[in-house]
């Protein structure tokens, strides 16, 4: 049986990669009637930085800074999903509407894309693949890598267009 994806998952970093993502993705949605889901993950600070910030700032300064970094993230997201329905769908206004959530969580992007994947049961993932140098690919390695390693599920890697 050929495999009919229902929920797609999309995470964005906000990068051109991710925008050519979301295209495939909505491409995908629209040929199985899917549900697309979005999700931008901001990596949390290091534990030794943390403590050092918020030894200088005041008392919870740190927690509503990112509080608040948080919701800027999730507008940016919406502007960018407003601009490019505008842009790439302005004569299929009814693929916008696949778009059934917008998610910003605080944590290590890969962990957070596949806690996401599992809590909303998605079909396939659907990731931007970055340009990246050989040294910095050999000694960090890449999310999109880390995902395709460590989930069960389809994963699409977009490369840069």
């Amino acid at each position: 049986m050929l495999p009919n994806y229902s929920d797609i998952l999309v995470a964005t970093d906000l990068s051109q990669s991710a925008i050519n993502a979301f295209k495939h993705a909505v491409m995908m949605a629209r040929r199985n009637q899917a549900r697309i889901h979005l999700l931008h993950v901001v990596p949390e600070v290091d534990a030794s930085m943390r403590a050092y910030i918020s030894a200088l700032m005041a008392k919870g300064s740190l927690d509503q800074f990112e509080t608040q970094h948080e919701e800027e993230a999730r507008l940016e997201i919406r502007r960018r999903l407003k601009q490019f329905a505008e842009d790439e769908l302005a004569n299929h206004p009814e693929d916008l509407e696949r778009v059934v959530t917008v998610e910003v969580a605080l944590g290590h992007p890969v962990i957070k894309i596949l806690e996401t994947a599992d809590r909303l049961n998605v079909d396939v993932i659907v990731m931007g693949a970055h340009g990246k140098g050989a040294i910095e690919h050999a000694f960090l390695g890449s999310t999109t890598e880390k995902v395709l390693r460590k989930t069960r599920r389809p994963v699409f890697v977009i490369p840069i267009a």
